[in-house]
């Protein structure tokens, strides 16, 4: 099962300490197999909406960035529970803050 873990962007930079333990976190769930792939989003985001035939492109950041994914985590687990508990173990790391987790269905 794949499930795409997200973080909501905030305003906080990372220290290095943080950023050696992140890349441990990484570098274990790489070595497992488990992750497939992981990155960090642009707050320039660009929306593009249809109504009908009309199709609008507006390009951000949005008022709203509060509620824009800061990052992802790709990861193929054997349940939710366990995309649950690696997301409790990113939040242990990282501190307050808001994360999500979606199953990916499809190939």
């Amino acid at each position: 099962m794949r499930f795409l873990m997200m973080s909501m962007a905030d305003d906080s930079i990372p220290d290095e300490a943080l950023m050696v333990e992140m890349g441990e976190f990484v570098a274990e769930l790489t070595a497992a197999g488990v992750l497939l792939a992981t990155g960090g989003l642009d707050p320039a985001a660009t929306e593009v909406r249809s109504v009908g035939d009309e199709i609008t492109v507006t390009d951000g950041p949005f008022t709203e960035a509060k509620e824009a994914v800061g990052g992802f985590a790709l990861v193929e687990v054997g349940s939710k529970a366990e995309a649950v508990e690696l997301t409790r173990r990113f939040r242990r790391i990282v501190g307050d803050g808001r994360s999500v987790v979606q199953q990916v269905f499809g190939p």
